[in-house]
């Protein structure tokens, strides 16, 4: 039996309510936590900066170097994240009731909530947001994390991080098909999958965020020469070493969501055999799928946190872009390389940088050598 064959029946027949079923309380209280959340963020959200953050000697929002077409893209990244958002509340809420605890709306619901996470991986790569993005409070504990700003943009993640399962899995049911049970995609169908997920987020995530650098949504102000592309511009991306390690995400993703012959997905096995809340399964698999996905962001932050304590990311992205923000310089690059002041070195400088003194104190280029100079950036 094929596993496209069973599937659609297992899942008929696990998601389909009983006649006269009624639906719990559940749909209401999930409602009135994302409404009172919105009006949370609402009543909290800025695009003006903390002192921390904000350059004192600069007023207005310059921009030294333009991005793609010569636009600025804020207000439409701003308006197309609420539009995303709203669409995938819609598909959320139309595919829990057609399948209730699917482990592909649990996945869904899980990727989204990982980016309580994201001021941690925007500090581990160096990812310094526009300070022009609607975001939370810079002096908050977790956003302050951020070297810059914590945006309202990342709410949208699960279509970065989950998107790649789609194509894979439907590749893989072709190849299933096509070449028949004893084929290598067949008898080793995660591996097949990992691989699938891998290639397809490689080329998702570059092809995504190398458009993303260039409308000035955010950069790498700092990344490793060698396996980056646009290296010492503003527009620099480490290629290898992000599209890379964003998979250590996406690839579970997409294996805990597979379904075998049995219709039961990875993680739901998973949840099974480890017994956890065996009378509440829907959400004991939420609960692995969630932990799970918590590690894998972790090693994506791990990953690019030994780059930062090594000193490997020595190339700085000059000009600084946004000029009314510090420079985010927690290990003296952007001040060796001949950027104008004043430095910011964030949360998390000292041992956790790989500066267990602090930030260093460097020697500044001759005039007319260095890469950041502003007569260099202006001229």
């Amino acid at each position: 039996m094929s596993t496209d064959q069973s599937t659609p029946l297992a899942a008929g027949k696990d998601s389909a309510p009983p006649p006269g079923h009624k639906r719990g309380w559940g749909g209401w209280i999930a409602g009135a936590a994302l409404a009172a959340f919105a009006l949370f963020f609402i009543a909290n959200c800025r695009v003006a900066l903390d002192p921390r953050v904000a350059n004192p000697n600069v007023h207005g929002r310059p921009r030294p170097v333009k991005f793609i077409f010569g636009l600025d893209y804020i207000d439409f990244l701003d308006a197309a994240t609420v539009v995303a958002l709203i669409v995938l509340l819609v598909v959320f809420i139309r595919g829990w009731r057609r399948h209730p605890g699917s482990p592909v709306m649990l996945m869904f619901l899980c990727t989204t909530l990982i980016v309580w996470q994201d001021p941690i991986m925007n500090w581990s790569p160096f990812a310094v947001y526009n300070p022009d993005l609607i975001h939370w409070p810079e002096s908050w504990p977790l956003v302050s994390l951020s070297p810059s700003v914590e945006p309202f943009v990342v709410f949208g993640y699960v279509m970065f991080y989950f998107g790649p399962y789609f194509p894979a899995i439907w590749i893989l049911r072709k190849l299933q098909a096509k070449y028949g049970p004893t084929s290598f995609v067949s008898r080793h169908p995660l591996v097949s999958l990992g691989l699938l997920a891998l290639a397809i987020g490689f080329v998702f995530d570059a092809w995504l965020e190398i458009q993303l650098v260039h409308t000035g949504m955010y950069i790498y102000s700092q990344v490793i020469p060698w396996g980056s592309i646009f290296t010492g511009t503003t527009f620099q991306f480490p290629l290898i070493w992000e599209s890379f390690s964003v998979c250590f995400v996406m690839v579970p993703a997409a294996i805990l969501c597979y379904r075998d012959d049995t219709g039961k997905s990875v993680a739901e096995k998973l949840t099974a055999k480890a017994k956890i809340l065996p009378s509440r399964p829907v959400l004991g698999t939420f609960l692995v799928m969630f932990a799970i996905m918590n590690v894998s962001y972790f090693a994506y932050g791990g990953w690019f946190w030994v780059i930062k304590v090594s000193h490997a990311a020595t190339s700085a992205a000059c000009p600084w872009p946004y000029p009314e923000a510090k420079v985010y310089d927690p290990q003296g690059f952007y001040e060796k390389a001949g950027a104008q002041g004043p430095y910011s070195v964030g949360i998390w400088s000292t041992w956790a940088s790989g500066e267990p003194n602090g930030r260093p104190h460097v020697q500044a280029p001759p005039p007319g050598q260095g890469a950041c100079e502003p007569a260099r950036t202006n001229g």
